[in-house]
Formats: C-alpha cells, sequence, structure tokens
C-alpha cells in the first residue's frame, strides 16, 4: 500500500526478491529511498510535488516495508549495501528507466552511496540526506558518537536478542526512534506513523533491519575498505543535505567529510533534525528541486 497522493503501487519482482513502492509523476526519472525504521511513506510531504516534474519512484529497501525479507545469510551479503543498490538498479531497468537520478535518507543514502560506486553509469545525479559515509563514522568513532548511535551497536548484536527486545513493543521502539533523531515533534502525522509501525510489527522487518546493519558493520566495510584502497570515488555530482539541529551537522564537516569520497560536492543544512522530508518538507523539495532540475 503507499500513502502517496496520486502514486500507484507496485510489488515489481527483481531477481529473488520482490521490492515493493509506488511510482508517479512524469518526466526524468527519480528514485527516492527511506530510511530506518521507515518505508517508502517517508516522501508523502515532497514526493507529489516532485512528481510534477519527474517519474518519481518511491521504494521500499529489501527487508523493509511491503518489500520481500529474506533471511540473512552467515556473511550478511543478504542485506550488504552491494545487494539492496542492485535491487533498485534492477528495479529500475524493469520500469525501463536505465539512467536515473536518486535521494536517499539516512540507510537508504548508504545505499545510494554503494549505487554510485557500483553502477557509475546508471546514476545521474545523487542526494545524500544526514549521513556521512559509513566508513567516515566507523573510523572516527568515539563516546559521542557511541552514545548518538548507541543503535548502530545494539542491531549488530547476534541474534535474537535485538530481535526479542524491539519485537516486544514494536511500536514503541519506532515512536521512540522518531522522537529521539527527530527534532520537529508535529513533522510525523499519524498515518505516516501507522504505516512505519504496520510494516514494523512484522518479525521480519524486525530481524531484516537488524541484519540490515550487521552487514554495515561487517561486509559492507570491506567493500568501502577495498574503494578507499582502490581510490574509487563517487563520480556523478552529488547533493549533501543535513539537520541544521542533528547530530551529524554537529558532528562533522559534512561537505569536507563527503569530498573525500565523492569528487563533486555541494550542499547546506535544512531546519530540523534527522528526518529531513518531515521535518523540513518545504526546504528539503527545494533544494532536491534545484539540484535535479
Amino acid at each position: 500500500m503507499t500513502i502517496l497522493n496520486g502514486f500507484l503501487p507496485f510489488r515489481q519482482r527483481v531477481g529473488g526478491v520482490k521490492i515493493a513502492g509506488a511510482i508517479g509523476g512524469s518526466g526524468p526519472p527519480l528514485l527516492l529511498l527511506h530510511g530506518y525504521p521507515q518505508t517508502h511513506a517517508m516522501w508523502h510531504a515532497i514526493a507529489p510535488s516532485l512528481a510534477a516534474s519527474f517519474t518519481v519512484v518511491a521504494a521500499d529497501l529489501r527487508g523493509y516495508g511491503d518489500s520481500d525479507k529474506p533471511a540473512d545469510d552467515a556473511e550478511h551479503a543478504t542485506y550488504s549495501k552491494r545487494t539492496m543498490a542492485a535491487d533498485m538498479v534492477g528495479l529500475m531497468e524493469q520500469l525501463g528507466f536505465t539512467r536515473f537520478a536518486v535521494a536517499g535518507h539516512d540507510r537508504g543514502a548508504r545505499v545510494t552511496h554503494r549505487m554510485c560506486l557500483d553502477h557509475p553509469d546508471r546514476v545521474t545525479r545523487a542526494a545524500v540526506l544526514d549521513i556521512a559515509p559509513t566508513h567516515h563514522m566507523y573510523r572516527t568513532a568515539d563516546r559521542a558518537f557511541a552514545t548518538a548511535y548507541y543503535h548502530w551497536f545494539f542491531l549488530i548484536q547476534p541474534a535474537p536478542l535485538p530481535e526479542r527486545l524491539i519485537g516486544s513493543d514494536p511500536e514503541f521502539w519506532v515512536r521512540s526512534k522518531l522522537a529521539h533523531w527527530g527534532r520537529t515533534p508535529t513533522a510525523f502525522t499519524e498515518q505516516a506513523i501507522a504505516e512505519y509501525v504496520r510494516c514494523f510489527r512484522d518479525p521480519a522487518a524486525i530481524a531484516a533491519s537488524c541484519a540490515d546493519y550487521r552487514a554495515a558493520a561487517s561486509i559492507d566495510l570491506v567493500h568501502d575498505d577495498e574503494d578507499v584502497r582502490a581510490g574509487r570515488k563517487v563520480l556523478c555530482p552529488l547533493l549533501v543535505l543535513w539537520g541544521s539541529a542533528g547530530f551529524v551537522g554537529k558532528r562533522y564537516d559534512v561537505l569536507q567529510v563527503w569530498r573525500e569520497y565523492a569528487v563533486d560536492v555541494q550542499g547546506h543544512s535544512v531546519p530540523g533534525g534527522h528526518f529531513l522530508p518531515e521535518e523540513a518538507p518545504a526546504e528539503t523539495l527545494a533544494a532536491l528541486q534545484q539540484f535535479f532540475g
């Protein structure tokens, strides 16, 4: 299902998994990827406006929303950002788009980063919302980072510890994450929250999201180290946005950090905390329209 006004829901088989989402609008293709613990519904405040100028594809990452949630493997390759990026490239190709722009928030931004590195011939322009590169964040981890991003270290604990604890009250967990990382309590509509909670009540979604974070602390870092050693960087134009009141902007020199990983970087902060498309929809929309325009 979708809460994006004017959009048509889809479930498209890509390789061995079905990827769910919604498509709307007309014009150049623009892929939107959500973060944790959300679904493609997080774009509800800006996707209809983007659809006036673009064919917008808002997708649920594997393991999230209504997309399939395959069982993880010992190496966590099933939920590596390489695998998740390949899902989205395959999805866009099946929808008829061999080249496209992409904007990702949180986990979706990490998938976007990997997509730009693995599929530079497919991505024309990319935007990453409220993240620093995973490689940099782990490499510079300290007490402040571990305190603010405690979930990175909780979710990677061996199963079934985080799964059982989160599964005891998924709605509390989702609402607490929105409150913890957001700075604008009125930003989240009850319709959107209900959709996040509906999807996160599935034990398979909880397990898959833990696998996503386990991959980030293992196989994803192997892939990142290989790229750094080889000198591979994001080649397409990259827009970086972050919340002015959030941890990322306060902790990192965001643009300078991204210039270590990409060759053409621009960006700025927008008001609020971590959830830019819901906390600062007007500012986020304007930045995306100008960049992708």
